[in-house]
């Protein structure tokens, strides 16, 4: 069944309520896209700043992958009392809880730590449960046009280091990337191949989607897809203290290219604020920092003039 997308309100915030002005600052970030919707009561309104714009939005998509393992919980194809292996098979770069540990662990594991830590390990081994193309088949359904899931996050890595579309160079491959000092057949991140893509308007759809039930048919489901997108630890930092909140974050570091996202949503008071923020930029490593250290405040400042606004 296909799920239209809600359309955005297209009323501007509340003149004098500041979230205009953050959004400004925030627009002078590199490459900068944002997205900020409340739908209060017969006053919705959005401010928005290049939301169309397609950009890399790195672990972002592993949302996607949550909901879609979820569903097929719902289903009875899988469970999340699963024990799911973990060993040099399905090992991935960038994974802060598995990156050491083989064995087996629960499926609800995986999935936390695929949400809660970015890990990648977690998030091959929940992909490979579920299929990339089932993943991508939600994404249609959710109305996402400009949206992209790479097939695992080894194949995206193997892609982008020169191996052929659809080539898993295994994690052997994987540790020589990793202390490469340079990948010579180095691709963009940002592609039509495999890459991690979206729009501030498609991260906005979604979540008001799938944080509104649309996607499931338990409501104890949604509540389950709610405890584990409120474990991603970007949003402790930017949220305004004490409001509820779900979402996942992304970034990448890639021969010089890098990205900060957050997409998600709070509730002020009962009113739900659903937001994208997006940045692509290319420059040294050693500016990474100071340019997330802005990203980070910009995005604060957003989200405490917006639940003013709404306030």
């Amino acid at each position: 069944m296909l799920v239209a997308a809600p359309v955005l309100a297209r009323a501007q915030a509340p003149a004098g309520n500041g979230v205009q002005a953050a959004v400004e600052r925030f627009a002078k970030l590199p490459a900068a896209s944002c997205l900020v919707a409340a739908d209060q009561p017969g006053k919705p309104w959005q401010v928005s700043h290049k939301p169309a714009a397609r950009l890399f939005v790195g672990s972002a998509i592993k949302t996607f992958i949550l909901a879609q393992y979820l569903r097929d919980v719902e289903a009875g194809r899988v469970s999340e009392g699963t024990q799911q292996t973990i060993d040099d098979a399905v090992r991935s770069l960038s994974s802060p809880v598995f990156l050491h540990l083989t064995g087996t662990t629960p499926a609800v594991a995986v999935l936390e730590a695929m949400i809660a830590h970015s890990d990648n390990t977690a998030t091959d081994v929940a992909m490979a449960a579920v299929g990339a193309d089932r993943v991508r088949a939600l994404v249609a359904q959710a109305g996402l046009t400009r949206t992209q899931v790479p097939d695992s996050t080894r194949r995206l890595f193997s892609y982008l280091a020169g191996a052929a579309e659809g080539e898993d160079v295994g994690w052997a491959g994987m540790q020589r990337l990793a202390e490469a000092s340079s990948v010579p057949a180095s691709r963009p991140a940002l592609n039509d191949r495999q890459t991690m893509a979206s729009t501030a308007e498609d991260m906005v759809s979604w979540y008001r989607q799938a944080l509104s039930g649309a996607f499931f048919q338990k409501p104890g489901t949604l509540v389950e897809f709610k405890r584990i997108q409120a474990m991603a630890d970007p949003l402790v930092h930017v949220v305004p203290a004490d409001m509820p909140a779900w979402g996942k974050g992304g970034s990448i570091d890639w021969q010089g290219f890098h990205c900060f996202c957050l997409p998600g949503q709070m509730i002020v008071g009962r009113v739900p604020v659903t937001f994208c923020f997006t940045i692509n930029w290319t420059g040294p490593d050693d500016g990474v920092g100071a340019i997330f250290q802005s990203y980070k405040a910009a995005v604060a400042d957003i989200l405490k003039e917006a639940a003013r606004a709404v306030g």
